[in-house]
């Protein structure tokens, strides 16, 4: 692995602004990605991460902007308004795949368009990779299926798709905001599998993004725990499965249905994912949490380690300072 990562944020700060308030959807986001890697982002719905990934290829719309912090590529700023300068070297593969295709045009239209604009390949030459980037993704009769509309293929030859379209940008970073989401159990094990032999055939980062520990467990190398747009815990991927050390990466881990016994009911995580209209002046977490005490209501925690890995966490459970919490 590389000492210099490929991609890094720091403290990234997204905020939407209302007539009434301004959201705090990612609030001080930090974290490194190295070429040939995977990392993960996981978190319930509404913890910030599709807004993490939209902010990486400079996608926010107004009314949210970018409020402070850095997205590096490769050392250079992204926010400094270079974006464009790495259209294609960064590609993004989102959640429902019926919505990334245009309906009227064709499959192999659709990734011609980007190997038109990001290969300068046109005409025989254009069809015959898009061809060739189905049949990597795994289509079979790629040669009659570059004709067909996106309505003609089943919800996972359109991710398949999809994922042939980004990669006709010959991207270096993929970002994949919940690919398997929308697809049953047995095609969203084979996307993961074709998204492990890309990386490993194409030397591909990527970022994978969702709310699902079981695919984190499947497809990552390394995770970030979100939650209401602040990182909780940063681990390797087999470390945190293993001992989580945050106590929302607990509960997230123990509501995966195949780790609870038959005859035992599935645990939940009671409330909901707060919206964050100010800083965090107090753990967000702590209205859920079952091991909070009371300064869990009073103090923002920062990430300290908790191992010799190089493991954080943003607990207060795991600060020398405050001993009162029953780890």
């Amino acid at each position: 692995m590389s000492a210099d990562p490929l991609l890094s944020v720091r403290d990234l700060e997204v905020v939407f602004h209302t007539e009434r308030e301004r959201i705090h959807a990612v609030d001080g986001v930090s974290f490194d990605i190295h070429a040939g890697e995977t990392v993960g982002l996981v978190g319930e719905s509404g913890s910030g991460k599709s807004v993490t990934a939209r902010s990486i290829l400079g996608l926010v719309e107004t009314p949210g902007s970018i409020e402070a912090g850095e997205i590096r590529f490769r050392g250079e700023d992204l926010t400094e308004d270079n974006w464009d300068r790495h259209r294609g070297d960064i590609a993004i593969v989102f959640q429902d795949p019926s919505n990334s295709l245009n309906p009227v045009y064709t499959v192999g239209n659709q990734i011609e368009e980007a190997l038109r604009i990001h290969q300068g390949l046109r005409g025989q030459a254009a069809t015959r990779r898009a061809i060739d980037l189905l049949e990597d993704v795994g289509i079979p009769d790629a040669p009659r299926r570059v004709d067909e509309y996106p309505h003609q293929l089943s919800g996972g030859m359109q991710q398949r798709a999809v994922i042939a379209m980004a990669l006709a940008c010959d991207p270096d970073l993929l970002v994949c905001d919940e690919p398997t989401t929308a697809l049953d159990v047995t095609i969203q094990a084979q996307i993961l599998d074709l998204l492990a032999d890309l990386k490993r055939e194409e030397d591909l980062a990527i970022l994978f993004i969702t709310h699902d520990m079981g695919v984190i467990e499947d497809a990552t190398d390394r995770v970030n725990v979100i939650y209401a747009g602040e990182v909780v815990e940063r681990a390797a991927t087999d470390e945190l499965l293993a001992h989580p050390a945050h106590p929302y990466s607990r509960a997230l881990l123990e509501s995966i249905p195949g780790r609870t016994p038959p005859d035992e009911q599935l645990p939940t995580i009671e409330g909901e994912v707060p919206t964050p209209t100010e800083p965090a002046t107090s753990c967000r977490f702590a209205p859920r949490c079952p091991k909070a005490f009371d300064d869990c209501e009073a103090v923002a925690p920062e990430h300290v380690r908790v191992d010799s890995h190089g493991r954080t966490a943003a607990c207060l459970l795991h600060d020398p300072a405050y001993e009162e919490g029953e780890r």
